[in-house]
């Protein structure tokens, strides 16, 4: 699988542009603020349906435009496939895969796989535990359309409930409203929790060796699913807390508030963690990422990679470099330097300036 061509009009910086994809490694390259990411980040959202920023549509849509078009066509078990998605200020998105109108952004996902790897990602371990969440909420999404539902009525319900408890505060009679919204809370967030279980123990199937080797076999890593509520408690927790929750106004239980330990030969990396340590394990993380995705959809992801390189050392480097042989990258960097030209057998390269991309033929 990957990504032949992507073309913008009035996104970010880009009034009007295109792009055409090697099936290997592109680099994009030039000074910061030129519009690199933006053109990564067109590429997540228009596989994902969610900019990897957070940002929403009417903040990607060009200041002086009313909406945004991009088209990316892509290349996958043989076929080629189109996708167009119109971003309107006031209006949901519209999305439309091989010329044809999906009436629901979850049909989307699964149609393109990407992994998506930037400097912040280096942070996750050390971030909150609502960075933690996002990696796990995200990636599932791609790889699982029942997550994505179930992820949205959670939200939803999540949101009527609080909603609910700041009413309670000035109206008492409203009481007899929260067993139903307990219930859906309970339905859903059981189901979330299963799922984020087994993709635990996915990654903690890949992850280990990964980790050996970026250590020299020094350390031994694994991740503990660190569940705010156990699937058989979560109800009866659920109203344990029921006086806290309504003196707070806010649902203290559930797995809105789920977090992913790291543990070092028993150690939390998060808490007693070196920085090299915390680095080294973000990267072991990604990396179990791009190979757990290859052995769910029997295929290679797209791999993204913003400006990450120029963030690690040398031995980290070379681990990246040696997991993308095979797999459509597109990276960015400041500088199109030495170290990349040396390592990587490059087949396109461009150079961003203000929201012009200019083909170089030395790729």
């Amino acid at each position: 699988m990957y990504i032949e061509n992507l073309a913008l009009q009035n996104y970010r910086n880009y009034a009007r542009a295109e792009i055409t994809f090697s099936d290997g490694i592109n680099i994009l390259y030039g000074d910061n603020a030129q519009g690199k990411t933006n053109i990564l980040e067109a590429i997540y959202l228009i596989g994902t349906t969610k900019s990897h920023r957070g940002s929403k549509d009417r903040e990607i849509i060009r200041f002086d435009a009313d909406e945004s078009h991009i088209r990316a066509e892509i290349k996958k078990d043989g076929m080629h496939r189109r996708i167009d998605m119109h971003l309107k200020k006031s209006k949901s998105k519209g999305i439309a895969i091989d010329m044809v109108p999906i009436r629901r952004s979850s049909e989307l996902l699964g149609t393109m796989n990407m992994v998506f790897f930037s400097p912040e990602d280096l942070s996750i371990i050390k971030n909150s535990p609502a960075e933690r969440r996002n990696f796990m909420d995200m990636e599932l999404c791609q790889l699982d359309k029942i997550y994505v539902s179930l992820l949205a009525n959670y939200k939803k319900v999540l949101d009527q409930r609080n909603n609910l408890l700041r009413q309670i505060s000035f109206d008492k009679s409203k009481m007899d409203m929260l067993p139903v919204w307990d219930d859906q809370l309970v339905k859903y967030g059981i189901e979330i929790i299963k799922k984020r279980n087994h993709f635990i123990d996915l990654i903690n199937e890949i992850i280990p060796d990964i980790h050996s080797n970026l250590t020299s076999g020094k350390e031994h890593l694994c991740l503990v699913y660190e569940k705010n509520a156990e699937e058989e408690s979560f109800a009866s927790m659920l109203a344990e807390k029921q006086e806290m929750d309504l003196r707070y106004q806010t649902t203290q239980t559930g797995p809105h508030r789920d977090d992913i330990a790291f543990l070092i030969d028993g150690m939390d990396v998060r808490k007693f963690g070196s920085q090299g340590q915390q680095r080294t394990v973000a990267l072991s993380l990604k990396l179990a990422e791009i190979e757990l995705v290859k052995r769910l959809i029997q295929d290679n992801p797209i791999l993204l990679l913003d400006d990450v390189m120029s963030e690690l050392d040398r031995s980290r480097q070379d681990a990246l470099l040696e997991s993308i042989r095979g797999i459509q990258t597109i990276l960015t960097c400041t500088g199109y330097d030495d170290f990349i030209k040396e390592r990587l057998t490059i087949d396109k390269v461009y150079k961003v300036v203000a929201g012009t991309i200019q083909e170089e033929l030395d790729g």
